[in-house]
């Protein structure tokens, strides 16, 4: 059996944190998906799809994304049903985050067109990034007078006039 989804689209308005009674953060957002072909007046539609990510990363999405950020979403669709108000049966179907890519810099939507710090990208879930700082690399920072605040950008040589060697051992290389 496979469940994945991945979306890319823009968050339709702030997300929403909330935390569970023992303290688990969860944060819900829609996210707006534009469609590959127009419909017969020659408009692209869009679909509209409820998302929600738990933890550190849904604390990291509050933090970070806004109505109108660019997001890239990883996870899984999840259906879940329980009874209304009127007593019928509701059911939701939502996507399951495991991690949400930030796609632009934050200073994008605030009209500034100003590079952010963190080089206009940074990915949060799973654990795959530093606890403290959702744009970190796991990378060892180094000394580019290019005052960025060491963090590299996605289109630089990360060991581009460091001068030092690269200290690989042979049971790290894939060859």
């Amino acid at each position: 059996m496979m469940n994945r989804v991945v979306l890319v689209g823009r968050l339709t308005k702030d997300p929403e944190l909330k935390y569970t009674p023992s303290g688990v953060a969860v944060a819900s957002f829609t996210l707006a998906v534009n469609r590959t072909f127009t419909n017969q007046q020659g408009e692209r539609e869009a679909d509209f799809i409820n998302c929600v990510i738990w933890r550190r990363p849904a604390e990291n999405v509050a933090n970070y994304l806004k109505k109108g950020s660019l997001a890239g979403v990883d996870g899984r669709i999840q259906t879940r049903n329980f009874e209304g108000q009127d007593g019928r049966r509701v059911y939701i179907t939502e996507v399951v985050a495991e991690s949400v890519q930030f796609l632009e810099p934050r200073s994008a939507n605030q009209g500034g067109g100003n590079q952010d710090q963190y080089g206009g990208q940074g990915q949060y879930g799973g654990g795959q990034r530093d606890q403290g700082n959702p744009f970190s690399q796991n990378q060892p920072q180094r000394n580019n007078n290019n005052n960025n605040n060491n963090y590299t950008r996605v289109d630089e040589d990360p060991f581009a006039n460091d001068g030092q060697p690269i200290d690989i051992s042979d049971d790290d290389l894939p060859f």
